[in-house]
């Protein structure tokens, strides 16, 4: 990782994190679950995560309740650094037509985000770009309406033209 793309504390940037290998835009899902192993399978594709992980990120929700939907519309899974993760990570996919994944004020759930972390320090910096990000409406809007894989990597990647992003906390 270059000294650039690194955030402060040598903590890595959510633009480094979420790659076009862990980026996909208007994917169709019928439930909660697949949805989750469709974002899983970015992480694993990419070498970032084991399969173990996606099914502990399942049963955390399983086991915690729908806790990990943290707004309108987007859920942020993960789990435990030691149930697979590999080194850190971001993913995102955007659903064609959102899925409940059972809260009560925040479903039914169009982007869905997962990360895993090895440690508790090293994504601090990435989780807070990514809270920077999810607070700005508009940016939120234009993440839910990309078309397809590409634009929706550029607009990730756009959204770092005002140095938000890569700035840190």
């Amino acid at each position: 990782m270059s000294e650039k793309a690194k955030g402060t504390n040598n903590r890595p940037n959510l633009l480094d994190l979420l790659t076009k290998r862990t980026v996909q835009a208007r994917q169709s899902v019928s439930t909660w679950e697949e949805a989750a192993d469709r974002v899983g399978k970015l992480l694993v594709g990419a070498g970032k995560v084991e399969q173990r992980y996606v099914d502990a990120m399942k049963q955390v929700l399983r086991d915690m309740g729908a806790y990990a939907v943290i707004a309108p519309g987007i859920v942020l899974l993960h789990a435990r650094p030691e149930d697979g993760v590999i080194e850190p990570t971001f993913g995102m996919v955007t659903l064609a037509t959102p899925v409940p994944f059972g809260h009560p004020e925040n479903d039914p759930v169009d982007i869905v985000l997962a990360f895993g972390a090895v440690d508790k320090q090293a994504h601090i910096t990435a989780l807070q770009q990514l809270a920077k990000l999810l607070m700005d409406p508009a940016a939120v809007e234009r993440i839910r309406t990309a078309s397809d894989d590409q634009e929706l990597v550029s607009v990730i990647h756009s959204l770092n033209s005002g140095s938000e992003l890569t700035s840190g906390p």
